[in-house]
């Protein structure tokens, strides 16, 4: 089996920073569990890391999709493995980042709960059914036949809303159900799963500050440049583009919309916490614990040099 270590937890709360610390020290890539960071485009708004935070090292799974492109989690499981494979055969160690718990789980324990799964004519149905009486109701649908899978897709992402249904329709099971069954084909890595849980306070502060700082580095001219550009586009679903459309309408102001995305990542930081504390592997850092992240890049190191170890 590949060990792989895992990084994850809320936006803002320094996965990125952590990652690249780990596969500095142990010869590492990294390789992104973002659901939004796979767009190209939308680099301040999904908070893309930058060359310099990269400090050299490769990173997998960010910038190679355009915006109007759908992207499946059995796609995500099936190239990110590729990415996983090609770092191990490099004598490499595999640090996947990320707060995208779907993401995260559907890889490390080989779940492709999709696969074979599909009737392009259901989905046509499907979507022709949302153009016409929209995302709401979709969404409603959803929660009477998978009221788990509805409660962790927001209405707003339609294409997985519009999956769930149509995995439901086909297989008579939930998504939970046809997970369980993948599971049992087994997984072909060894996870250390280490997650990042600050205290929410502190986890609110650093949100408020990365959305000004992703304000003041030109977040409006870039959601700008794409609202432009594309008609429908399935990286509308990122939290800070979606609440900047009625700024470049001239239907709200800047400062408005600011405070929205403050408001829509703190609520997606939450439900990110929810997910990860429902796994018992990860071993959870608090940021109560300790003064300085040094010391948290510290103590993971050790993690991991005993994880390598075994």
């Amino acid at each position: 089996m590949i060990k792989v270590i895992v990084i994850c937890g809320p936006t803002a709360s320094g996965k990125t920073k952590l990652a690249v610390e780990v596969a500095k020290a142990f010869g590492g890539e990294v390789v992104s569990a973002d659901s939004m960071q796979i767009y190209k485009e939308l680099d301040i708004l999904t908070a893309k890391p930058t060359a310099e935070e990269m400090q050299g090292i490769p990173h997998h799974m960010i910038d190679f999709l355009p915006p109007d492109k759908g992207f499946s989690v059995a796609e995500y499981v099936k190239m990110a493995g590729e990415c996983i494979e090609g770092i191990h055969a490099r004598g490499k160690l595999p640090v996947i980042a990320g707060g995208t718990g779907l993401y995260i789980d559907s890889l490390v324990d080989g779940i492709d709960f999709e696969s074979g799964i599909a009737d392009s004519a259901l989905r046509s149905q499907l979507e022709e059914e949302a153009r016409t009486k929209g995302k709401e109701h979709m969404h409603q649908r959803l929660c009477a036949l998978d009221p788990k899978a509805a409660d962790s897709i927001h209405p707003n992402n339609l294409i997985r809303v519009i999956r769930a249904i149509e995995i439901n329709l086909l297989t008579g099971a939930t998504v939970e159900e046809n997970k369980i069954k993948s599971r049992e084909k087994g997984t072909a890595y060894e996870p250390l799963l280490i997650g990042l849980f600050p205290d929410r306070a502190v986890l609110y502060d650093r949100i408020d500050r990365r959305v000004d700082e992703m304000m003041a580095a030109g977040a409006p001219e870039e959601a700008r440049k794409v609202y432009e550009k594309y008609d429908t586009c399935t990286a509308f679903n990122a939290i800070g583009y979606k609440e900047l459309i009625p700024y470049i309408r001239g239907e709200a102001s800047l400062e408005e919309c600011s405070d929205n995305i403050k408001l829509a990542t703190r609520h997606y930081a939450k439900r990110q916490l929810t997910w990860f504390r429902r796994d018992v592997r990860i071993q959870r850092i608090s940021f109560d614990n300790y003064e300085h992240f040094d010391e948290i890049v510290k103590n993971c190191m050790n993690i991991v040099e005993m994880f390598k170890k075994t």
